[in-house]
């Protein structure tokens, strides 16, 4: 329609007069639409919001007096009406800032809390539009009127992220004549001058602009480092969408996301975002509880504890519909709660009326759509399926070991103090720190900081028959570069590191290079190794199998390769750690240390004598199928994206391991010969001579070089280093005969 002729007049009844709005007949036409701009001859146009009632007769709109007197209309006078829509990309309201006063002076003085009167405001005039300089009577409670006027309106800024990469950005504060007022606008108050109101709460004074996300917060001051990217993709997944006003997201078809399961290794920041959460968002304040909280012993206490939960949520959402504002829900340690159903001993089934409970509250009958469920967990195995379904838990996100920038960034939260009061040493670099910290977790980095500030501070405490502290102690103390590599080397160890000491223990006599064939296998295992780290290739993961005879060196030379990556997880799975375990046990040990290695960018896996591993013996034979079969599976399993593996295994039964099957699930494989001749035995011994390892003279090598010039053995590297260890304690007149004599019965009978 294009526009129609009202007369003036009354509200009808007190209850219409307190909603601020246009009231007009149910009759007329104008009644189907929200908002209306009227027209009169003396001030012109203004926007009201439409209330259609059958207390007020065809033809006529009431007005409340405070209304009246700011559009200077007077009763009977004729008005032209015509529709009027917004743009509520550009008119919805972020915050509107109000004078409050009583409606009649009064001397009366009266505390009137400002927090309870925003939540009744936005009760009662959501959605409305509001015009700066327009007053209104507002009902607050069972107190005397108030007398409120719009003092200025900020506009909502849907343009919160930044198209490269999704990350909330900081706009200017744009302000308005004429807004509407949506679920997550902010509404503050301020009292005149002369008034003799008080106000308290924090809806109170002038504050800086909001809106559902607040873009000025910064992930420095929250004290969260390194999860850059997984703040972006929440914020792109659960809050981008509630930005806008809910008459746009019905216009889309639209569906909020309603809960999101953070899950990763213990220590990486899940629990510190939930912390944060609220500082990041200015809608209410997250219910942040504990999952082992919620239960209760009681029967049925559990169930009650989740739905008090969404109390809050379902009264206003009862209230307000689609306006309703957001409520957030963060659960730590869901696993605690949410555990696959069936999956628990006992036949109270408490668990599983918990999950049931929790899925109908998201995702049931009379399902919210005001909610956001936050779920943590580093047990993300033990969580029911059905609560991962698209509708409940839909956005999965895996935070994971930090890189080496948020290494820096976690470095620089924990050591601003420090710089701040200037108690940090000039020769603290953290770029070096954070390539030194690879695989920490964010709280192994910041346990690394405490432990360099203890070992500072100890050094000015003297501790004899009493403790004693430097008097100049504060002044004196300085956090230096050593402190931290103190730190490293004693205290503070990563969880998912490196096996580092157990794997230098396989290489403690180091590598001898007796053959130009040594130097091969390394530069062929070496160029698989710049194929896992080279992001141009194709598989996930690596695998070499190093086969020989016994004593070959088999285990030293993978252990070299796995070194010589500088991989930040190294592990060793090794038989020796396994002495005593059931099949079941071995698997769930192997599976481990490959899903530990998941968690890592790049990570290398050193499976020692793996027909140990698989209890071949020779004998009957027999073998245990179910680590076979564990190991198959894992050996083809690729990572998870972004994740790169080598895996290095050394076997002595190649052809054992072809009868099996497992040969073929190898990338590669390398062999590694026994020392057959002379001129092998010489260099190992000229080789072990320049470390001092030999115990023979420049003369007795060259006895033992003429003896052998001509000759063929069979003798691996590692048994010739023992029997080299050996003849140091033979008598030296005929150590080199009885040496010569160890090597042919060696070479024999292979010992």
């Amino acid at each position: 329609m294009d526009y129609m002729m009202l007369k003036v007049t009354t509200c009808p009844s007190d209850a219409l007069s307190y909603t601020n709005r246009a009231v007009v007949s149910t009759q007329d036409a104008i009644s189907q639409y929200k908002h209306v701009e009227i027209t009169n001859s003396t001030m012109g146009s203004f926007i009201f919001t439409v209330e259609p009632s059958p207390q007020i007769g065809k033809g006529l709109m009431g007005f409340n007096m405070p209304m009246r007197k700011w559009a200077l209309l007077s009763t009977n006078e004729t008005l032209k009406v015509k529709p009027y829509n917004f743009d509520l990309r550009s008119c919805s309201i972020a915050r509107i800032t109000l004078f409050v006063d009583y409606m009649q002076k009064t001397n009366a003085s009266e505390s009137l809390n400002t927090d309870e009167m925003a939540k009744a405001f936005m009760e009662t005039f959501l959605p409305q539009a509001f015009t700066v300089g327009q007053t209104m009577v507002f009902k607050f409670q069972d107190k005397k009127l108030l007398r409120l006027t719009v003092k200025e309106i900020e506009a909502l800024s849907t343009d919160l992220f930044d198209p490269n990469n999704s990350a909330p950005k900081k706009t200017e504060p744009r302000m308005i004549k004429i807004g509407v007022t949506i679920p997550n606008t902010q509404v503050m108050f301020e009292k005149q001058s002369d008034s003799a109101l008080s106000l308290t709460g924090q809806a109170k004074g002038k504050v800086v602009r909001q809106s559902i996300i607040n873009p000025d917060w910064d992930f420095a001051t929250m004290g969260i480092g390194g999860l850059d990217n997984e703040f972006n993709a929440i914020f792109r997944r659960a809050f981008a969408s509630r930005v806008f006003p809910p008459e746009i997201i019905e216009e889309l078809g639209i569906k909020h996301v309603r809960g999101i399961l953070l899950f990763g290794p213990p220590g990486t920041g899940k629990t510190l975002m939930a912390r944060q959460i609220g500082k990041m968002l200015n809608a209410r304040e997250p219910k942040i509880v504990n999952g082992p909280q919620i239960l209760d012993k009681y029967v049925g206490e559990s169930e009650a504890n989740i739905r008090k939960l969404f109390e809050d949520a379902e009264e206003e959402q009862k209230k307000m519909g689609i306006n309703s504002g957001l409520h957030i829900i963060i659960f730590d340690e869901i696993d605690a709660i949410c555990k696959a159903r069936g999956s628990v001993a006992g036949t109270a089934g408490v668990h599983d009326t918990v999950v049931n409970q929790l899925l109908a509250k998201i995702d049931g009958v009379d399902s919210l759509n005001n909610i956001l469920v936050i779920g943590m967990t580093n047990r993300r195995d033990m969580i029911d399926e059905a609560l991962l379904r698209p509708g409940r838990m839909e956005v999965q996100m895996e935070i994971s070991l930090p890189n080496e920038e948020g290494r820096v960034q976690i470095l620089n939260i924990h050591t601003s103090k420090m710089k701040q009061y200037k108690k940090l040493a000039p020769n603290v670099d953290i770029g070096e720190l954070a390539t030194l910290t690879k695989n920490f977790s964010g709280a192994e980095i910041e346990g690394l900081v405490r432990a360099a500030q203890s070992t500072a501070m100890n050094r000015l405490v003297k501790a004899t028959n009493k403790v004693e502290l430097d008097p100049q102690a504060f002044d004196k103390l300085l956090v230096t570069r050593e402190d931290f590599l103190h730190a490293l080397e004693n205290d503070i160890k990563p969880a998912f590191g490196t096996s580092q000491e157990a794997i230098e223990r396989l290489i403690c006599n180091g590598i001898i290079c007796w053959d130009p064939v040594v130097n091969s296998i390394l530069e062929d295992g070496r160029l698989f190794m710049q194929q896992v780290k080279s992001s141009q290739g194709t598989r996930g993961i690596v695998s070499i199998l190093l086969e020989g005879a016994p004593n070959s060196g088999k285990t030293a030379l993978a252990a070299k390769l796995a070194i010589d990556s500088d991989f930040p997880f190294i592990k060793l799975c090794s038989p020796d750690d396994m002495v005593g375990f059931t099949e079941t046990a071995k698997c769930a040990q192997i599976r481990k240390v490959f899903d530990d290695a998941y968690k890592s960018t790049l990570s290398c896996i050193l499976v020692d004598n793996i027909e140990r591993l698989l209890d071949y013996g020779p004998i009957g034979p027999r073998y245990s199928n179910l680590v076979l079969q564990a190991l198959m599976v894992l050996l083809k399993k690729e990572p998870p994206p972004g994740k790169k593996l080598l895996v290095l295994c050394t076997s002595s039964c190649c052809s054992v391991l072809r009868e099996m099957g497992l040969l073929s699930t190898f990338t590669t494989v390398l062999h590694c010969p026994n020392l057959s001749k002379g001129p092998h035995l010489i260099n190992v011994l000229q080789e072990m001579a320049k470390e001092n390892a030999a115990c023979f003279e420049g003369y007795e090598i060259q006895q033992i070089a003429n003896s052998t010039a001509n000759a063929t053995f069979n003798i691996g590297i590692k048994k010739l280093i023992a029997y080299v260890d050996i003849s140091k304690q033979m008598d030296p007149g005929d150590r080199v005969i009885r040496f010569l004599g160890k090597i042919e019965e060696e070479s024999i009978h292979g010992y």
